[in-house]
């Protein structure tokens, strides 16, 4: 398979330069933006110590740029730049790729390239080649656009639209910076095919996916991990409505042991749906999400832990954020308010192991003002064990809490935004972990943002 995908890779880069170059076009887009966020608790664990309030600014700028060899021929490639807290402590230097980026965090505090691909149209499809963002499909519900290697042809016919697609996640071979490595086939690769059928207001398709992970079967793991995943999607706008569905499926096995251990098999499920009727000055709505949690009590099975709400899906500002996450780090409960198996805080970036309903609605006194209201709740699909195999270890309850937002946001031109926001969580008792008697403080956040596009 490697053999194969390098032949096609150097015929397809043979087929780009064989194309006559010349001066190339250059285009520039991006974003800035600038934020302010006060946070009254950084944990939930009441009259908790060491664990004050915090308030600052941060900000980043995103670059990308198009290098246009030929209306068919491009390099496309994108960077963030100045990623910090004004005036905070910078990262130290790591070799661990942060989230959502090809760089480390302490990169991305100076400037880091996420994108660096060619784009090539030819008469039998479009080709993709190089650093690019991989992990978003259908509705933004269970997206993570994080940058990979990929290697991606797709065919646009009519209202049909096909994708064949690769993708490095992680490469253990033996070279110059990995020059202590020992054993081979250790990689982690990913295949998708998808198609789509759009019409006018809307737009279905399915995307499946083949995940191999042999990043672990070197001793002392020695699991291999294989699973597949189909995940349909649906958006659709029926007169002032529109509708968003998507339901993903993964299963397989989780980890497939080579030394004789019993097999963990892997069977999670994701649902998502989500409508809002536009009347123009007023719009209103509601959200529905779940994700399967892993029931404890079976051993040998994982019903969750595989597939999450995303980061790039943040249905609340202060539950399941990626900006207030990445920011003021997670906020835990009591024993860590952790759910198995993958040690994921469900007050984290990404929801996993909930049930979710939002309801919402929005006014927009001028064209250029959106005030929205949202009222959200969740709680836990499974109450985990603090302790793996221990079931008097269990938590105590199942609820998240209640989240109310409040978002202002001003369009002061066609390119310059300011947004507004508060929220406040009436914290549930999942954060009291296994103590019953345990008590857990409420939250809010307050956060101003103003946005350049360009």
């Amino acid at each position: 398979m490697k053999r194969c995908i390098l032949f096609l890779l150097g015929f397809i880069l043979l087929l780009a330069f064989a194309i006559e170059s010349r001066a190339a076009d250059v285009k520039f887009s991006g974003d800035f933006y600038a934020t302010g966020m006060y946070l009254d608790e950084t944990t939930f664990r009441k009259d908790a110590t060491g664990y004050p309030a915090t308030a600052f600014y941060f900000q980043r700028l995103r670059v990308r740029t198009e290098f246009i060899v030929t209306p068919a021929l491009k390099l496309i490639t994108r960077f963030d730049a100045m990623e910090r807290i004004w005036g905070g402590a910078r990262s130290a230097p790591s070799i661990t790729a942060d989230s959502l980026s090809a760089a480390t965090r302490a990169e991305n505090e100076n400037i880091a390239f996420d994108w660096a691909y060619v784009h090539y149209a030819s008469k039998l499809g479009l080709w993709r080649i190089g650093y690019m963002d991989d992990g978003a499909w259908g509705t933004v519900f269970a997206d993570s656009s994080q940058p990979a290697g990929v290697i991606a042809w797709s065919y646009t016919t009519g209202p049909w639209y096909f994708i064949l697609k690769t993708v490095k996640l992680k490469d253990s071979s033996r070279s110059v910076a990995s020059p202590t490595t020992t054993a081979t086939d250790v990689d982690a690769d990913k295949y998708a095919a998808a198609f789509k059928y759009s019409w006018k207001g809307g737009s279905a398709g399915v995307l499946g996916g083949i995940g191999r992970d042999a990043s672990k079967r070197p001793a002392p793991d020695n699991y291999l991990t294989f699973t597949y995943s189909l995940t349909p999607y649906a958006i659709a706008q029926l007169g002032p409505v529109k509708l968003q569905a998507e339901v993903s499926y993964a299963w397989g096995k989780l980890r497939d042991y080579d030394n004789g251990t019993a097999d963990i098999k892997l069977t999670n499920l994701a649902a998502f749906l989500d409508a809002v009727a536009d009347f123009g000055m007023f719009y209103t709505g509601g959200t529905f999400a779940y994700i399967s949690g892993d029931n404890p009590a079976t051993a040998n099975k994982s019903e969750g832990g595989r597939i999450s709400g995303g980061m790039d899906w943040n249905p609340c500002l202060l539950l399941w954020n990626y900006d207030r996450n990445y920011r003021a780090g997670t906020l835990y409960g009591h024993g860590g308010s952790v759910g198995p198996p993958d040690t994921r805080p469900q007050n984290a970036s990404s929801m996993s192991n909930a049930w979710f309903g939002q309801l919402r609605g929005g006014i927009r006194p001028v064209s250029d003002l959106d005030i929205m209201a949202s009222v959200s709740y969740a709680q836990a699909d499974k109450k985990p064990w603090a302790t793996a195999g221990d079931p008097t270890s269990v938590y105590q309850k199942k609820d998240y809490g209640v989240e109310v937002d409040l978002i202002a946001t001003y369009r002061i031109t066609n390119n310059l935004s300011y947004m507004l926001g508060g929220a406040y969580l009436f914290t549930g008792g999942y954060f009291k972990g296994m103590d019953a008697t345990a008590k857990v403080s409420d939250n809010y956040l307050l956060i101003n943002k103003l946005t350049l596009t360009f």
